[in-house]
């Protein structure tokens, strides 16, 4: 499949110019069946949910594993309060630069599409952050590469995000959405594995390994998609248009409203429990930081196979049944249910077992999730910026859990884990209200 496809009028690639009348009325919209872009080769589908994988496995493992472990090693005595500034400032880099750049990607006026730019200039900014978190030696290069490596890959994350509206028809768009996040529920198990394999003294192997598996990852979609080509010039850019970058009226389309709200909060729940397991693992359950990476490592295998099993099934009954609504809800409350099993676990073997049940619930959300989000959109025309608005409600939560974390921590002189998952039970349950209303959608 060659990498230039033919030129279009921002609607199907392979287009007759001769059509170009009929290519100018606006495309598909976001309830129908019909996508913007041209057809795929075989391996489209592949490449897609490969990058998928390497995007979360380079943030995942990073944000998650590989940063939390430079801290633990660092001091140990302030490791939580380096790691909430730390996700704090790169939630609110990340919050800024998605719905940015997918509004940029959507005006791409490139010979090689409107979005393969972004995924491999993104893979490679990414990269330059990932070197200096490799070298980095204080909070504050920590933050640095950080910052680089949430612009960099979350530039390439949007734009892969964009091509379920763009390539995917509803018909398998759960499916397809069920199999991308089983990818990146697998990538928490592969990044987790390779932090806890890797010697304690190669710091610089914890960012080089993961971040170059994403920019390889990320390089192979760009090589393997045909995008679509946009030849009309855009309307000039306007101040207004840098407000509406980050805005949908939530009057106006409230079914997004509150799917977009039902998503803020169940990663809001899923964040408080990521972010500081290994630190839970560690002062709550009394592991050694010495062996609490492998602990984690084993926890994140036992959440991710629930997820996995749990993300296909329901995407196929999705599909099947047309139904979202009540799968979000169910997974919501058991969620929480799991959430409360891992808060009174007396041991490493009953947290395991709580954690094994919010990862089946996990796995039936996200299942439906990305698939009920493409389906409340307005248009698929601007379906870069107004995804970038849907990752907002789970990049938001790298932002407020931290600010929310450090007065929940001190509650009974510091570390109290326990205050943060029932938080966290707390905002699974209003994510589950959250999806009630939605009218649209069933």
């Amino acid at each position: 499949m060659s990498p230039n496809p033919p030129r279009e009028d921002n609607a199907r690639a392979g287009a007759n110019p001769a059509s170009e009348a009929i290519l100018a009325e606006p495309v598909a919209d976001a309830g129908s069946d019909e996508v913007p872009g041209s057809p795929q080769g075989r391996s489209f589908l592949f490449f897609f949910v490969l990058a998928w994988f390497g995007l979360s496995l380079a943030t995942g493992t990073i944000g998650g594993a590989a940063i939390p472990k430079v801290f633990a090693f660092l001091d140990d005595d302030t490791k939580g309060l380096n790691l909430s500034i730390t996700a704090a400032i790169g939630g609110i880099v990340v919050m800024v630069i998605t719905p940015l750049f997918g509004r940029f990607s959507d005006r791409t006026m490139s010979a090689l599409g409107k979005r393969r730019p972004w995924i491999l200039g993104g893979a490679l900014a990414g990269t330059v952050g990932v070197v200096v978190l490799a070298f980095s030696g204080s909070v504050w290069m920590v933050v640095l590469g950080w910052i680089i490596v949430q612009c960099g890959f979350g530039a390439a994350n949007a734009a892969v995000h964009a091509l379920l509206a763009d390539q995917i028809p509803k018909r398998i768009r759960a499916r397809v959405a069920a199999v991308a996040s089983a990818s990146a529920g697998l990538a928490l198990i592969v990044g987790a594995s390779l932090i806890a394999a890797l010697p304690n003294g190669a710091q610089w192997s914890w960012f080089i390994v993961p971040g170059a598996l994403g920019a390889l990852f990320s390089a192979l979609l760009f090589f393997g998609l045909r995008d679509i080509v946009r030849t009309e010039r855009p309307a000039p850019w306007k101040w207004s248009d840098v407000v509406a970058t980050y805005w949908l009226d939530p009057v106006r389309y409230r079914d997004f409203f509150w799917a977009w709200s039902c998503r803020l909060l169940v990663t809001m729940s899923i964040v408080s429990v990521s972010t500081y397991l290994l630190f839970f693992i560690i002062d709550h359950l009394g592991v050694p930081a010495e062996e609490a990476s492998g602990v984690q490592a084993i926890t994140l295998i036992i959440f991710t196979v629930g997820n996995i099993i749990m993300t296909i099934l329901f995407g196929w009954i999705s599909d099947r049944t047309g139904r979202r609504k009540a799968i979000v809800w169910a997974s919501c409350v058991l969620s929480a249910a799991g959430l409360l099993v891992a808060i009174a676990a007396p041991d490493i073997t009953m947290f395991m077992v709580g954690i094994l049940i919010v990862g089946a619930a996990q796995g039936a959300y996200v299942s439906v999730d990305i698939a009920l989000m493409t389906e409340v959109l307005p248009t698929f025309e601007e379906a870069g910026k107004d995804l970038g608005i849907v990752a907002l409600s789970y990049q938001l939560p790298q932002l407020l859990v931290p600010v929310v974390a450090v007065p929940l921590l001190a509650i009974g002189g510091g570390e109290n884990y326990t205050a943060l998952y029932v938080a966290a039970i707390v905002f699974a349950v209003l994510g589950g209200l959250s999806v009630l209303p939605i009218k649209s959608v069933r």
